[in-house]
């Protein structure tokens, strides 16, 4: 330990990774974060979970959780207010063709564009261009498949558009009624 470092007044975890998130350029691992407390990786996994509640609870800022990356980030809520505040234009709105190839990657990811394109039932080149452009999406890796096509998936930036703070807080996946109705009474008769 540095001569610097034990001249340091004691701290609570909390508000060292805190101080930590706030001055970080962008998201940071928790090994990260657990190098500079000196402590396991897992303690402060743990203590950014307990932060995240009570920042949900009270707090006009949210801890992200993305790609094994953590941010602090604004609360949803007082989004408007920040982009006032800053004279930012409204938060650009998104086509419904760029909600639809969204959607597919966020619930499917990774998935290729021809796997957009099928489900879609039209090309996406378009679509998903757009939204490489504006950060939502991102390239993950190359299939396995002939021709070794790129795989998509979210980023943080997508988590911070939607005011999510994980992709585990994407509301439940519906299946479209002709899907869900399907008639399995013939199946049943013996």
């Amino acid at each position: 330990m540095s001569e610097e470092s034990q001249k340091l007044p004691e701290i609570n975890l909390q508000s060292a990774l805190e101080a930590l998130l706030f001055i970080a350029t962008g998201p940071v691992t928790p090994d990260q974060l657990a190098e500079v407390v000196n402590l396991p990786a897992e303690k402060v996994e743990e203590e950014l979970r307990v932060m995240s509640q009570i920042y949900e609870e009270s707090r006009g800022l949210r801890i992200q959780f993305h790609g094994g990356r953590v941010q602090l980030t604004t609360a949803p809520e007082v989004a408007p207010l920040a982009e006032k505040f800053l004279g930012l234009d409204v938060t650009a709105r998104l086509s419904r063709a760029a909600l639809e190839a969204l959607s597919i990657v966020a619930y499917r990811q990774p998935v290729t564009r021809p796997e957009i394109d099928s489900i879609r039932g039209v090309n996406s080149d378009g679509v998903m261009k757009s939204l490489l452009n504006k950060g939502l999406v991102q390239e993950v890796g190359r299939a396995e498949a002939p021709g070794r096509p790129i795989l998509y998936g979210t980023t943080a930036e997508f988590l911070q558009h939607f005011g999510l703070d994980s992709l585990q807080k994407l509301p439940p996946l519906e299946m479209a009624e002709s899907v869900e109705k399907v008639d399995a009474a013939p199946l049943l008769k013996e």
